[in-house]
């Protein structure tokens, strides 16, 4: 494989040297993940998949010899930053003969052939549909010793029915569909994940239930349109039931999902939602804009009275409910009058939190073309206005929480000045994050708590994006999700049986061990 480097010389870049991995030196791997739950829940299935054909993590502090970056295309970023770190490992795959870099997600389906193009050292290029086929590619460029771009425009077979390796023991993601029927003018995600597909109720349940026996206690539905699950098999109130069903389901605690389409929210979904003890009361569900001349442009089928009058039933039915929503700010024709429109939304709707994003144009989209660009720096001013007044609302609303006890379940990873404070990390039923100081009270034997097992705690200050509860722990739960945790530190490191020629194995993952009990979604 050749690339042009400065000076119009030709060079000649190797993409993987012939080698042999044996049983004692399994080949490594490192999934690189950008974008939406839906991409960190498909990276849970490209690990499953390479794990299922021998390869094995790569320890911390080295480079894999397989390096796969899941990508997003929803930023206009994301092409600085994915080819920038190709840029940096190719110094590295030139010196390591037989190394591999793969390239997948929503921007390996949009540029395709145009990566190895760019990046001829890239070994592989896979896209949204065929997510399957990545050891098999891989195999396929190392014996061929040229690169590999399989792009398929629709989907082969559900992601769900692949291997996958959870990154939780204790909370998982569940598919409840794939692709998106609506056209927003600002989103390329349909064109590259394709039209809605949707699984069969039973298949889902199926999954929880299995998740349930491994150890997890909560799981998040998704999808890109998570209420509109059933349009497929012409079921209009399929979601309102799937969280009932999932209230029937013995060991699963807590149910979430996202995210919904406001144009298809509907009231037997918020009946559910109420009704369903193990389906939290918190909704994830995007505004864009609060200006109805705005959400027109942006072909979002409501507008800002529908939208308002959703909250405003969701809090009739679950009054401790908290809310947040994703936001746009300045999309083409915007004005300050839009602007304020947008501003008056989120007053009146009191959001525990918002992901706020400068808008940026998506070659390929309607919006791309559109007249009325905002300049950079009005959108930047209309943004440090938004962002400081939902800061003053979310620390407002999480002002409320303090003196109120709280079940947290314990989180690995969620605190980052954890060990710094002394202090662990977890999430609320309504998912505010809560850090927490494991003591017990006086003449308790509690215990430390483990990511999976669930902790009572008072809250005893609010900031605006967390809540800490520095007293001494009201009760402690040891649950089969935290046995499940423990059982994963403390299991053997299995190689999967190396890499035979680097062929792809057979078979699902081994399950957990015996002794290991148990049981979203995107932004």
């Amino acid at each position: 494989m050749t690339a042009v480097v400065p000076g119009g010389l030709v060079e000649r870049l190797p993409l993987s040297v012939e080698m042999t991995a044996t049983v004692e030196s399994p080949r490594t791997y490192e999934v690189r993940t950008y974008g939406c739950q839906m991409n960190v829940h498909d990276s849970e299935r490209l690990s499953g998949l390479l794990e299922d054909a021998g390869y094995v993590p790569v320890s911390e502090g080295e480079t894999a010899d397989v390096v796969v970056f899941n990508t997003c295309a929803v930023r206009e970023n994301a092409d600085n930053r994915l080819y920038g770190n190709l840029g940096h490992l190719r110094p590295t795959k030139v010196s390591r003969p037989g190394m591999q870099i793969a390239v997948g997600g929503c921007l390996a389906q949009k540029d395709q052939g145009e990566i190895v193009r760019r990046a001829p050292w890239v070994d592989v290029v896979f896209g949204t549909h065929n997510i399957g086929s990545l050891p098999v590619l891989l195999e396929r460029a190392r014996v061929q010793q040229e690169a590999q771009v399989e792009i398929k425009e629709s989907l082969e077979t559900f992601p769900s029915t692949l291997p996958t390796k959870r990154e939780s023991a204790y909370a998982a993601w569940v598919s409840v569909s794939v692709g998106c029927n609506n056209t927003c003018t600002f989103c390329i995600v349909p064109s590259l994940r394709g039209k809605e597909k949707d699984r069969r109720p039973g298949d889902v349940l199926n999954e929880v239930r299995t998740l349930v026996g491994q150890g997890v206690l909560e799981i998040t539905l998704l999808g890109q349109n998570v209420n509109t699950y059933g349009v497929e098999f012409g079921d209009r109130f399929a979601f309102g039931k799937l969280l009932r069903a999932c209230g029937d389901v013995d060991g699963l605690e807590r149910v979430r999902f996202t995210s919904p389409h406001p144009a298809a929210f509907t009231d037997d979904v918020i009946a559910a939602m109420a009704e369903t003890p193990n389906v939290m009361h918190q909704l994830h569900m995007p505004l864009q804009s609060g200006s109805d001349r705005v959400l027109k442009a942006m072909r979002r089928s409501y507008r800002a009275e529908r939208y308002l009058g959703i909250i405003e039933r969701v809090r009739a039915a679950m009054p401790d409910a908290a809310i947040s929503t994703d936001i746009i700010v300045g999309f083409p024709g915007e004005t300050e009058e839009d602007f304020q429109a947008t501003l008056d939304v989120v007053r009146a709707s009191r959001f525990a939190n918002a992901f706020t994003f400068q808008y940026s144009i998506r070659p390929g989209t309607p919006a791309a073309t559109m007249d009325g660009q905002v300049p950079k720096e009005v959108v930047q001013e209309r943004y440090e206005r938004l962002v400081a007044l939902q800061t003053e609302i979310s620390w407002e609303e999480n002002k409320k929480q303090v003196g109120r006890t709280v079940e947290v379940l314990v989180a690995e990873g969620e605190g980052r000045k954890d060990e710094a404070t002394h202090r662990l990390s977890g999430r609320a039923p309504d998912n505010r994050l809560v850090h927490f100081t494991p003591s017990a009270r006086d003449g308790d034997a509690a215990g430390t708590p483990r990511p999976g097992d669930m902790v009572a705690v008072e809250i005893t200050y609010a900031a605006p994006h967390h809540l800490v509860a520095d007293g001494p722990m009201l009760g402690l739960r040891r649950t089969r999700a935290g046995d499940a945790w423990e059982a994963r530190q403390t299991a053997p490191a299995v190689s999967g049986g190396g890499v035979l020629l680097g062929m792809p194995a057979i078979g699902r993952p081994a399950p957990l061990p015996q002794e290991a009990p148990g049981c979203s979604v995107r932004s």
